[in-house]
């Protein structure tokens, strides 16, 4: 079977000794933008595709689902999909989730993202609420 080589994303260490590159999978990017999402309160879940589906009610757990990382001259663009509460508010949901994610990739890995495109594609309705 043929191994997937994947871009590994260079990260420029920020003292001024350097020991070697630092190179950090898109998968981490990913693994890392799906779980700051998920912490803002009024995110229900993430959106995967079929397969994360099924390795999902296989037991196992999968991280970085709903979220796509781009690399390109400009920069860093990460889209992030997701499911959100109803009743809050969208726009300041999505800019919460804008904040975190960009914070969060910058603290751990010291990148900048040039964009993080939020797409909201569902609404969960509470299970417990009854309609009269």
């Amino acid at each position: 079977m043929a191994e997937k080589t994947v871009p590994y994303v260079q990260v420029k260490p920020t003292n001024k000794q350097n020991l070697g590159n630092i190179e950090v999978a898109p998968e981490v990017l990913e693994i890392i933008a799906s779980i700051a999402a998920t912490d803002i309160e009024g995110v229900a879940s993430m959106r995967g595709n079929f397969a994360s589906g099924v390795a999902e009610r296989l037991g196992k757990k999968v991280h970085g689902k709903g979220v796509k990382t781009e690399l390109s001259e400009e920069g860093l663009m990460i889209d992030i999909y997701c499911v959100i509460n109803y009743g809050v508010s969208i726009p300041q949901t999505a800019l919460k989730i804008q904040e975190q994610v960009r914070q969060t990739l910058e603290n751990m890995t010291s990148l900048q993202t040039q964009e993080v495109n939020v797409h909201i594609t569902g609404v969960q309705f509470d299970s417990q609420q009854q309609i009269d």
